[in-house]
């Protein structure tokens, strides 16, 4: 069974929430895609999220739930930069101050984006495990509250919003591609979709280079996987070995994952700048990067109306540069 701590009306009460204070954000057809797919392929552009990724929703719902109490000292978190900006965009709104911990592996323009949104940061270690034991001891020793990256009701059901908003662009979507990392998104995502249309698929896509759910799907456990760099950054880190909610989410509502190599998550966003006319980061372009790739799960195939989430638009713009200019693993420079 799917975790039935969370369920469809939580995620109505997330969107009521979060009324004025995110973007609904627009469902577009890709020609171009629908015509190399043989299906009608759509584009959800959580891209154009106030903060450039879909973390806003989780991260907003999940801090207007907590006590005003508890926010007395401030908020801490963890994250691969996204959430972090989410994040500190929300507390900077309430007027609460914020951590924000992070590895080594985070891109600099994400630490920097979420340092200019008045956020204080600390660099930790080199993976999302070691940002996430400063968090425990903030909370521990100094009185912090925390809203975390994923494995949170409030962060899924604020992200399970970007679900009700694709059902009511595509009423007869058939098959929805989200990024799966920690799992937050994709179970959201999929509880919202799934109650609204039961016939509806959703496929989770990931990199090869320590995609930390699937190895824990494969293992019917929570496992640790080595956090390696990947053009898809913000799909890095570990989901708990502890995790109360996005493993069981994923596991019960999943029906495949997608593994993708660098270059194919680098076509992605190729193609998302040349033929969409959108700068899209790794994680976000991934399920354009499956579609082009030919990778859906043998079972799953297109059949009918796809809808691929494009998750997030906070690339370096200068590697972006050099993989719009140059090869598909993004290395040839172009001309300045």
């Amino acid at each position: 069974m799917a975790d039935q701590s969370i369920g469809l009306e939580d995620v109505f009460r997330a969107r009521a929430r979060l009324t004025g204070r995110i973007a609904e954000t627009p469902t577009v057809a890709s020609p171009s895609l629908t015509e190399r797919c043989g299906a009608p392929v759509f584009l959800k552009l959580d891209t154009r999220q106030t903060t450039g990724s879909f973390k806003l929703r989780g991260a907003t719902n999940a801090l207007l739930s907590l006590p005003h109490s508890a926010l007395a000292t401030g908020v801490a978190a963890a994250s691969t930069g996204n959430h972090g900006r989410a994040l500190a965009h929300a507390a900077a709104q309430a007027g609460v101050r914020c951590v924000v911990c992070m590895s080594a592996l985070v891109p600099a323009n994400k630490v920097e984006g979420i340092r200019a949104l008045g956020a204080e940061i600390r660099i930790v270690g080199r993976s999302q495990d070691d940002a996430q034991e400063e968090v425990d001891r903030l909370v521990r020793e100094e009185g912090f509250a925390t809203v975390p990256p994923f494995d949170d009701a409030g962060v899924i059901a604020g992200q399970g919003t970007l679900g009700l908003e694709i059902v009511e662009a595509v009423p007869d979507v058939d098959l929805v591609l989200v990024p799966l990392s920690g799992g937050g998104l994709i179970g959201g995502v999929a509880l919202a979709v799934k109650a609204l249309r039961p016939q509806a698929r959703v496929v989770g896509v990931s990199m090869e280079r320590g995609a930390a759910m699937h190895a824990s799907l494969t293992a019917k456990k929570p496992v640790l996987v080595e956090e390696l760099e990947t053009l898809a950054d913000s799909l890095g880190g570990g989901i708990g070995l502890a995790n109360r909610h996005t493993f069981r989410l994923a596991a019960t509502l999943l029906d495949g994952v997608v593994l993708l190599t660098e270059a194919e998550i680098a076509a992605g966003i190729k193609h998302a700048y040349l033929r969409e006319q959108e700068i899209v980061e790794g994680a976000g372009a991934v399920g354009i990067a499956a579609l082009l790739a030919d990778k859906l799960p043998e079972k799953v195939g297109l059949r009918g109306p796809t809808v691929a989430l494009l998750s997030g638009r906070n690339i370096d713009m200068d590697l972006h540069r050099r993989i719009v200019c140059g090869d598909a693993t993004g290395v040839t420079a172009c001309p300045a």
